[in-house]
């Protein structure tokens, strides 16, 4: 079976290079929003759709222009690409509403970045160097080894907003994991404090990364809504705000990465809820708790770990009563709806529950209905 693999590392280009960078940022980004204008009018006027091939067709013309000739100095590649994207988006959409209809990309608000397909060799990745169409040899930080056997097939481009570069590298291979007989079970209900507590009343003392620099976030915040729009001043304070956001996503990144990795090596199989973390968000008013949990990025962390390895990963259906269920004797107790309520006791058998432990329980044990079934 071929899977995909991807690498991320730091680039570091040169003046010049940062300059084509920049170009190829922008003509990506025009080319998204034009032919989304052009898309949204042509539904308004006869609910038809522009095809990427149309789209492609009158991108080739309009860079014969002289107006849009600019357009030339940006990988075609990459043009491409972004027109797939929003044609993937617009599909996406009309497909599950609930993703949204595609926006507009703003120069201010969007991280910078491009995707390029390798096509006849045009990249490549060796001794510590990356070479791109129209870009030439950019030096890489490469902290991974790359097996020989895998193939090179995409590049995306991206530029944070403190001004530090990377590559994210996506290979192809041949996957050879044989799924592993599942022996070790482990439950986990999601927490808001704690990130999660587990089936064995273990929990992983989130930090809270984002709670711990709020308030300096917001000083140094406040300083640059002072400053003048364009000055030297407000750009390097800008910097320093950005550079703040990035340690705060750096360390819920580690945090969550190696959490998932003690997991995934000591357990075969893993049962969680499949909880809609945005609409609990929303509806709870728990945005910043839930945000900062990165609830989400963990899942996603412990699958791709456990799956590598021919693990499981089980989502067990949103609307089954974990917190209500006595896991010793079944007894649903609907008064456990409230969620104040952090201990009970089972008027059936007796026993005692901790609210958190007691569903992570019965998460594992629905699980293991749902895969040994």
């Amino acid at each position: 079976m071929v899977a995909n693999r991807a690498y991320k590392f730091r680039i570091y280009p040169n003046d010049e290079q940062k300059i084509l960078f920049a170009k190829t940022f922008g003509c990506v980004r025009m080319v998204y929003n034009h032919w989304l204008d052009r898309k949204i009018r042509q539904y308004e006027e006869n609910k038809t759709n522009v095809t990427y091939t149309i789209c492609a067709k009158e991108m080739a013309a309009m860079k014969k222009t002289e107006e849009y000739g600019f357009l030339k100095e940006a990988d075609s590649i990459a043009l491409q690409q972004s027109l797939r994207h929003l044609d993937t988006a617009f599909q996406n959409f009309f497909k599950q509403p609930k993703t949204g209809f595609p926006r507009f990309k703003s120069k201010k608000r969007n991280k910078n970045s491009y995707s390029t397909v390798c096509i006849n060799g045009n990249i490549t990745l060796s001794n510590g160097y990356l070479r791109l169409p129209k870009i030439g040899q950019i030096r890489l930080k490469q902290h991974r080894i790359i097996p020989e056997e895998y193939r090179l097939k995409s590049v995306t481009v991206s530029q944070t907003p403190s001004g530090k570069y990377y590559a994210s590298i996506l290979f192809e291979y041949e996957d050879q994991v044989q799924e592993k007989e599942l022996q070790k079970f482990l439950g986990l209900d999601f927490s808001m404090h704690e990130l999660y507590r587990d089936s064995n009343g273990k929990e992983p003392a989130y930090p809270g990364y984002y709670r711990n620099a709020e308030k300096k976030l917001a000083r140094e915040q406040r300083k640059l809504s002072k400053m003048q729009k364009g000055s030297n001043n407000r750009n390097k304070q800008r910097l320093k705000v950005a550079k703040l956001h990035e340690k705060v996503s750096n360390q819920r990144k580690d945090f969550l990465h190696k959490q998932s990795r003690q997991i995934a090596n000591a357990y075969d199989c893993v049962c969680i809820e499949n909880l809609d973390m945005r609409s609990m968000s929303q509806s709870l008013n728990f945005g910043k708790s839930v945000t900062d949990d990165g609830w989400g990025m963990f899942v996603t962390f412990l699958k791709y770990k456990l799956e590598e390895t021919g693990k499981r990963l089980v989502k067990v259906n949103k609307f089954f009563a974990s917190s209500q269920i006595c896991n010793v004797c079944g007894y649903k107790n609907t008064a456990t709806k409230n969620l104040s309520i952090r201990a009970w006791d089972c008027p059936e058998c007796g026993t005692h529950h901790n609210r958190d432990i007691n569903a992570a329980i019965n998460i594992r044990n629905e699980g293991m209905r749902l895969v040994l079934a």
